[in-house]
């Protein structure tokens, strides 16, 4: 059934703030009603499979995502999914969490916490996560999984997350196993690069200096900007399955520079949560 329905007025339909824009003439302004749902099994199975091949990007195919999403659809109390077109229509955006000590026994989720033990260990930044997960029976932590297309504003949420919060209390007073002592959210972000093709019609140039600074990192949602403001750590890994050069090129259809992808990991304890929701909340409001 529909959660509730929000009339956020003119937002920018491109994923940005609209604070942030120097002009109304750089972005398309649409009134749009969006509407939050709990997760529907006979509904959202496919839509709920797409965001998650989209936030996984490279190494999607590393996981059963079917597996997940049915995962996902079996909280149906827990979590929400964001539409425009009413019930039966596909979501636009997605928000659960996962406990993965209760999960523990599940492959899907074994082969997850495998891979982000793996890419913990290779960034010292990540070195809490990495020893979380070591532990010979791995605490309650509650994994945030969330996406949405990428034109969806940002506004659209706070509202997931505050939901988050209310059905989390719920859920514990019923005696069920949603009071985590860390909360992990797995995201995406991107690098810019020098297109290929520039560099070979440039030649001949002056090799890099080494010790250059790296290109910097830019997050796909920006509420991920503020949750790592409250977090115990966070950092980037790199995909499994990288995209050959010319995959960033094709990325830069609207802009000089090519964009490459990867992951972001970003841990918070789990007093730090509620206010990291609020930071959200008052960042993109």
């Amino acid at each position: 059934m529909g959660k509730r329905k929000q009339d956020l007025g003119d937002v920018p339909m491109d994923g940005t703030n609209a604070q942030e824009e120097d002009s109304d003439d750089d972005v398309d302004m649409v009134n749009v009603d969006f509407e939050w749902f709990d997760p529907q099994p006979a509904v959202d199975f496919h839509g709920l499979k797409n965001l998650l091949r989209q936030l996984f990007d490279n190494d999607a195919q590393i996981f059963d995502l079917s597996a997940l999403a049915d995962l996902i659809l079996s909280q149906p109390t827990l979590g929400s999914t964001v539409k425009t077109d009413g019930n039966e229509s596909d979501p636009y955006a997605f928000l659960s969490v996962i406990n993965l000590q209760e999960h523990k026994d599940k492959p899907v989720i074994q082969d997850l916490t495998k891979y982000i033990k793996s890419k913990a260990a290779t960034n010292p930044s990540l070195a809490p996560l990495d020893e979380l997960l070591s532990q010979k029976t791995i605490p309650p932590i509650g994994l945030i999984l969330t996406e949405r297309v990428i034109n969806m504003p940002g506004q659209i949420v706070p509202p997931m997350y505050n939901m988050l919060l209310e059905e989390m209390a719920w859920a514990i007073q019923d005696k069920e196993p949603y009071s985590f002592t860390h909360y992990l959210i797995i995201s995406r972000g991107y690098e810019e690069v020098e297109s290929k093709l520039d560099m070979e019609e440039a030649r001949p140039q002056k090799k890099s200096k080494k010790g250059s600074k790296e290109n910097p990192h830019y997050f796909f949602h920006p509420e991920d900007e503020v949750l790592q403001r409250h977090a115990m750590c966070s950092g980037t890994i790199e995909f499994t399955h990288q995209q050959d050069d010319g995959h960033s090129d094709s990325k830069r259809a609207f802009q000089e520079l090519g964009i490459r992808t990867n992951g972001s990991l970003i841990l918070l304890d789990g007093a730090q949560f509620e206010p990291a929701v609020k930071a959200v909340g008052e960042y993109l409001a």
